[in-house]
């Protein structure tokens, strides 16, 4: 359904997948940690199905091209996941700190309301993608109108940096779908989100996924978990129906 197209961001040029008909509301959609590719891509096209036009940039513009990046491994086959993330993607994500993620922001939001109808965009981000769609939604309070956030990882910390910071600045309506025991994301810090969205006002769902893995939307792992992956569409689509 989409297209490859290049985007000007802060530090170079930037890959991105566009897909879905120009001039419906947009959708800005961040990436797990392993990054762009034909899954991501897939599930991007689903959600321009439903009437959007979807970018999804690569974030990791500064280390490669996304084909560079990729994994050349099966990540269902026993190990491999592991083996993948033992290769160096968790410096990268290391290195996508906020003062780089921010303009890198501003480029995706602009790329992507040069396709999108007028109006408010949705954000919806996974794993440490997540963290980015909270930070987004702060950083652009009255575009962004709803942000989905699914096995995010450290969305809440004691850091002045913290994602969980950007929520009282956002106008958004947010949709959490955490995973079960996810050492990245404890229930601790689930309830001190769920206090920061109350606190803030925000119109929001914030749940754990039983029996789900961190990664569980991801059908090319090894964590995949179908019912929750259609869980998080469903809860998806009501919140882009009713905010966009």
């Amino acid at each position: 359904m989409g297209t490859t197209i290049e985007v000007q961001a802060a530090d170079g040029t930037a890959e991105a997948y566009l897909t879905g008909e120009a001039g419906r509301p947009g959708v800005l959609f961040y990436v797990d940690a392993i990054g762009l590719r034909p899954q991501v891509e897939e599930m991007a096209d689903r959600i321009a199905s439903w009437g959007y036009v979807v970018l999804v940039p690569h974030v990791f513009y500064r280390d490669g091209r996304a084909a560079d990046l990729a994994p050349t491994a099966d990540l269902r086959d026993p190990g491999a996941r592991e083996e993948f993330f033992a290769s160096g993607v968790g410096d990268r994500v290391a290195a996508l700190t906020p003062d780089r993620s921010g303009p890198d922001a501003e480029a995706w939001v602009r790329a992507l309301e040069q396709h999108a109808g007028d109006g408010p965009i949705g954000v919806t981000g996974y794993c440490m993608g997540a963290r980015l769609a909270v930070r987004t939604a702060g950083q652009f309070p009255g575009t962004v109108a709803a942000v989905g956030g699914f096995h995010g990882g450290r969305l809440v910390t004691d850091a002045d940096d913290s994602p969980h910071h950007a929520v009282a600045a956002s106008t958004a309506e947010y949709v959490f779908g955490h995973a079960d025991q996810d050492a990245s994301m404890p229930l601790e810090q689930v309830e001190a989100l769920e206090q920061v969205l109350q606190e803030a006002g925000r119109p929001h769902l914030n749940e754990v996924y039983a029996g789900a893995a961190h990664g569980y939307t991801m059908a090319d792992t090894s964590v995949y978990d179908e019912a929750a992956a259609e869980r998080h569409y469903r809860v998806l689509q009501g919140l882009f129906a009713r905010t966009l």
